[in-house]
Parts: C-alpha cells; structure tokens; sequence
C-alpha cells in the first residue's frame, strides 16, 4: 500500500490538511494560550520565531517522511488552522489534539478525529491511543465520544514541564480485538494502576 503523509481529510465543517509556511501566525495562535496549552508538555510560545521553529521542527520535518498524520484543523470558511490533531505512526500510536479556546465546546475536535480515524482505519492501523491529566477530564470526554475506552492509569515525570502528572490511556482497536492493551506505559511508569471503581472496564491481562 502506498500512503500519503498527511492527506487532506474533508468534513462537513473542516478541512484537514499539512500546516504551511502561511500559517505561522495561526501556530502562534494556537500554542501562545497558556490555558490551551496547559495540560500539554511544551510551555506556551512567547514569539513568533518560536512558532516559526515548531513549524520546522515538528511539523515540516514530520511531512518530510514517508508516512505521517500532522492535521491543521481548518474551518471551511476561511481555512485558517484553529487546532491540529496529530497520531504517531509507531507504537502506542498516540492521538493528539488541540484547538484555539474560542472554538471550545462546539464538537470541533471530535469531528476533526473522526475524519483522521477513518484516515486510519483505511491505512491499515489495528489501534489507537490517547492520554490525559486526570485533571482535565474534557479530554477524557473527547475520547469517549471517539469510542475509546479506558485502559489504566499511570503516572508520568513530564518533560520539559518537570512535573508528576498523573495519566489515564484510553485505546480504540480497530478490528474488533478489544482485549489488546498497549502496555507501554504501564511498563514504563512504576506507579501504575486501574481505576475500577471509576470506570466500568472488562478484565484484562497486565503485567
């Protein structure tokens, strides 16, 4: 199969496509908010010479390889990027995302997933997975919307932020194999656990 690294992905509201050298001032947007950003490892942008510098470090050489999924979320109105969503192409897989803080609560976000899922889905991934700080339980909802389910919950010495947060991982397998975990985290993390009283999980396997 031959893919394409990060192709553009139509909704009903959005276009998804690579962020470009045009959309510097819209990355500062997004990743100068401090509350946007603050459940996120990196600190706010301060410049736009640092937006400048993410754009080349993370995004365009990420569209540099073979295969990729790096979004700018765009409103069909005027295609100026609002958010990303960006899955890694290696194990866990990771989903993530972010959106500007006045286009909060609109099911922007889990629109833009959904396409990026069937994205997946017709490239051939098995799964998916996506963390949270058990302090930011909205996006925990977004992955629940997405159909994701809660697997664990473990707690991570963030870099570059240095500070103890505490995670929950959801997955969402694609062909029907509900009882694959990524184990990843768990194995990694000594302080690890499941939150059986919260969450109405099905038993199984870990370490």
């Amino acid at each position: 199969m031959e893919f394409i690294n990060t192709p553009s992905l139509e909704t009903e509201r959005l276009i998804l496509r690579k962020f470009t050298e045009q959309d510097i001032d819209a990355l500062f947007a997004i990743y100068s908010d401090p509350e946007v950003n603050t459940y996120l490892p990196w600190f706010p942008l301060k410049t736009l010479e640092e937006a400048r510098a993410l754009f080349e470090t993370k995004y365009r050489d990420a569209y540099r390889q073979p295969r990729g999924y790096c979004y700018a979320v765009c409103l069909k109105s005027d295609q100026i990027p609002i958010g990303y969503v960006n899955v890694g192409t290696k194990a866990p897989y990771d989903l993530g995302y972010g959106l500007r803080r006045e286009f909060w609560h609109n099911g922007i976000i889990s629109e833009a997933c959904r396409a990026v899922i069937r994205q997946l889905k017709r490239d051939g991934f098995l799964y998916i997975t996506a963390t949270h700080d058990v302090k930011n339980p909205r996006s925990g909802e977004v992955m629940k919307r997405l159909g994701m389910s809660y697997k664990y919950t473990y707690e991570e010495q963030w870099q570059p932020k240095d500070i103890l947060v505490t995670f929950r991982m959801y997955q969402l397998n694609f062909d029907g194999q509900d009882g694959r975990v990524y184990e990843g985290y768990w194995d990694q993390w000594a302080v690890h656990f499941i939150e059986r009283d919260t969450y109405d999980i099905k038993e199984w396997s870990l370490k």
